[in-house]
């Protein structure tokens, strides 16, 4: 029986495919697996110096929960960890033991030397909280919210239809606010999609083990898991780039940008023209009254605006921090 030529070349190319398939082992596929993931890990930002302190805050939807993945709040404080653009300041589970200890310490319970005290906690520059992208609910039965929406239901049936499991995608966002202020100094949407990992669970994950010991293996040995640490990445570099981590120039620090806190009198006073008691009087002054500072000094004096605009200075001594 004979063969035509396109036939018997054909037959060459399979023979051919089949021989260096059989290249390709474990031991092959583990070191690209390898390799990707230390590209992924690589594209958590870095930043040589630190924007501010941070405390991260999960959101109210608790979307996460009918994907089977721990709180995005551990997640992110990885990232944060690891990127160095951040202080990281405790206001969960730590803090509260935290306070314990203050407690014992405010009663005499602790050992002399323990240096517990006021004044010590650090205060947190910005609130982070991590969330995904609200999306229509009635996205049929390939996305999640086709999955698990009726379960859930109403509001968090709709968020967490923005993960779709036939195509493994996620859409993530990042709202950054100034503690002092409460302005949204920066809000990203980040994407995750599985063609962006190219290799399938298993092999240890994303990221090795690192995720195991931080409380959030979910995300390091699911499918969608590793999606959603994707996406965060691509929020959260984005996150920093915008405030500023990536670029040479210095950032203004979140407590020298914002207003000076609001003085109240702590006794009965006077507004003075000029920084001296022997000049004119500007008006009468009563306890409590709010006093705004402008920023400049003059030895032991303030200058100040009132509440209608009148500007003067006051003596340090005559007010406190309004609580």
């Amino acid at each position: 029986m004979r063969f035509g030529k396109p036939l018997l070349a054909a037959a060459a190319a399979a023979s051919v495919l089949a021989t260096t398939t059989a290249f390709v082992g474990p031991a092959e596929a583990q070191s690209s697996i390898r390799r990707k993931t230390e590209e992924k890990q690589a594209q958590i930002p870095t930043c040589t110096r630190r924007l501010g302190s941070l405390a991260v805050r999960e959101p109210q939807n608790k979307w996460w929960q009918g994907l089977g993945l721990e709180s995005p709040e551990a997640l992110l404080k990885v990232f944060v960890q690891q990127s160095g653009c951040f202080a990281l300041v405790d206001r969960g589970a730590g803090f509260e033991l935290a306070q314990q200890e203050r407690a014992l310490a405010a009663g005499g319970q602790l050992q002399g030397g323990a240096n517990i005290g006021g004044g010590q906690i650090r205060a947190a520059d910005y609130i982070l909280v991590p969330d995904i992208v609200s999306k229509n609910a009635n996205a049929g039965g390939t996305n999640i919210g086709g999955l698990v929406g009726g379960f859930l239901g109403g509001f968090a049936g709709a968020i967490v239809s923005s993960i779709n499991i036939s195509s493994s995608t996620a859409d993530v966002t990042l709202t950054m606010t100034n503690v002092r202020t409460t302005e949204q100094e920066a809000m990203t949407q980040g994407h995750g999609s599985k063609t962006d990992l190219g290799f399938g669970v298993g092999g240890g994950g994303l990221f090795g083990g690192g995720f195991a010991g931080a409380g959030i293996s979910n995300y390091q040995n699911t499918s969608i898991g590793q999606v959603v640490v994707l996406a965060y990445i691509d929020a959260y570099t984005k996150l920093v780039t915008q405030m500023g981590g990536l670029s040479a120039a210095e950032p203004g620090g979140a407590a020298a940008a914002a207003p000076a806190q609001t003085l109240t009198m702590s006794r009965p006073g006077r507004l003075y023209s000029a920084a001296d008691d022997s000049s004119a009087p500007v008006r009468q002054l009563s306890p409590g009254m709010a006093l705004y500072p402008t920023g400049q000094s003059n030895g032991v004096w303030i200058e100040v605006s009132d509440e209608v605009g009148n500007r003067g200075w006051v003596p340090q001594t005559a007010v406190e921090n309004a609580r």
